[in-house]
């Protein structure tokens, strides 16, 4: 059980192309917008589903793959681990923001259709 600290498997759909960054050692990272769907139901029990959209970070050689393999629509798994980061908007307001830090990733489908 002590590995099941802080670990997060999600499957989802990519809702934008990766965006790419190479710092200046040469590390590159990749940012990822990725939509996982869930079941619901209305106040009147009408069904329909929820979509949850999760930052998804992504560095070294797997950033690479992301960045020539995957594009907005592609269906993924990932694993990882939730991390926490502070930063400040453009208006000097201080922002938390939570991102899943991506340890492996699986290309499940080609480009979803439509």
């Amino acid at each position: 059980m002590k590995a099941l600290k802080n670990h997060v498997q999600l499957i989802g759909h990519l809702g934008a192309d990766p965006e790419v960054k190479t710092f200046e050692n040469g590390r590159m990272m990749a940012r990822l917008s990725l939509a996982t769907n869930e079941p619901a139901r209305g106040k009147n029990g009408e069904k329909s589903i929820r979509t949850h959209w999760h930052t998804l970070v992504v560095w070294g050689k797997l950033a690479e793959i992301c960045a020539k393999y995957l594009q907005k629509g592609r269906e993924i798994a990932v694993e990882g681990r939730i991390s926490y980061r502070t930063y400040t908007d453009s208006e000097g307001n201080s922002r938390l923001s939570t991102e899943i830090t991506v340890n492996d990733l699986l290309m499940i489908s080609g480009k979803r259709a439509g």
